[in-house]
């Protein structure tokens, strides 16, 4: 039995189907690694939108607060710490990877569209009614841990592998003496015209407590370090700025 598209289901899939399409090509084309990871997050929550549009409420909050929420979050903030480039792009970690990864993604795109056009050709959709009799959360379960064990146990050293491919990308050698040592930063910390100690914080010994307002060291002075250098300094009246003495 093939069922029909409601007038809801074709307006969302219309709308959102291109701007899966769109995020896919965007996480291709993009030269910024970050814009890269953004733009499959797009694509991550359509696909999972359409997920929950078709009767799959598990698989699509998986799709959207594991994948999407966590793992793709992961990755930016991994991006975003150690400052990928395009030029970072060029470098290769391993040797001939990037023929290694042409070859294998074509492979792979080639065995999954062999494996799809076998397994829809002739075949018609029924929907997900006799599926979900029990609950959809449990008939998910029964299909994991039955039927589709080693296929989702195979998936599970997929994501893991994923996971150690961009460690591995996100990995920059450095010399030994690029990154200074405990006993380095103990010496530039205690060199001569540095300051070791915390800096005061404003409105110490000062006559406002405003942010914006300088400490003032014991002898009256006005302490530099107690104030951003991107906070405007307030401007104070002259009984404001004049010491105030202690009445007996």
């Amino acid at each position: 039995m093939i069922t029909e598209l409601s007038g809801g289901e074709t307006a969302l899939f219309w709308i959102l189907a291109p701007l899966a399409v769109i995020g896919a090509l965007g996480m291709v084309l993009a030269r910024n690694a970050v814009h890269s990871a953004l733009w499959l997050v797009v694509t991550m929550l359509c696909l999972g939108v359409f997920y929950v549009a078709q009767a799959g409420p598990f698989i699509g909050m998986a799709q959207i607060i594991v994948y999407t929420g966590a793992i793709m979050m992961l990755f930016l903030f991994v991006l975003m710490l150690v400052g990928r480039d395009a030029s970072d792009s060029l470098i290769e970690t391993l040797r001939g990877q990037r023929v290694a990864a042409i070859v294998l993604g074509l492979g792979f795109a080639g065995l999954v569209g062999a494996g799809l056009s076998r397994a829809l050709t002739g075949t018609g959709a029924i929907g997900l009614a006799s599926a979900n009799e029990g609950g959809n959360l449990q008939g998910i379960a029964s299909l994991l841990f039955t039927k589709y064990v080693f296929a989702f146990e195979v998936t599970s050293g997929l994501l893991i592998s994923a996971a150690v491919g961009a460690m591995i990308l996100a990995h920059v050698e450095r010399a030994k003496g690029e990154k200074p040592t405990q006993v380095d930063r103990m010496k530039a910390r205690f060199a001569p015209g540095s300051y070791p100690g915390p800096k005061p914080g404003p409105g110490i010994f000062a006559t406002s407590d405003s942010v914006a307002t300088p400490a003032r060291l014991p002898d009256g002075t006005f302490a530099e370090r107690s104030i951003s250098k991107i906070l405007p300094v307030r401007e104070l009246t002259s009984d404001e700025s004049a010491l105030k003495g202690t009445e007996k």
